[in-house]
């Protein structure tokens, strides 16, 4: 094997990555870069590209209810 296709090159250059952006970002990266890989190949094949699927939005956090004060409670 020669270059960049050896397997300790490839993990270096992981953990190289996972040091630079974080466990966080890589996923996202990853989806950025795995979408425009596809629509680089759809547009070389002309195969128009699916619809964009809709994405749930984050479940949102429960804020903790107020507690009564003094004042408020009869």
């Amino acid at each position: 094997m020669t270059g960049l296709t050896q397997p300790w090159h490839i993990i270096l250059i992981l953990l190289i990555a996972l040091l630079l952006f974080g466990g966080k970002r890589l996923p996202e990266i990853g989806r950025s870069l795995g979408s425009g890989m596809r629509e680089f190949k759809d547009s070389l094949t002309g195969h128009p590209s699916p619809e964009p699927q809709q994405q749930l939005p984050a479940p949102e956090t429960p804020t903790p209810a107020a507690k009564p004060t003094e004042h408020e409670t009869v």
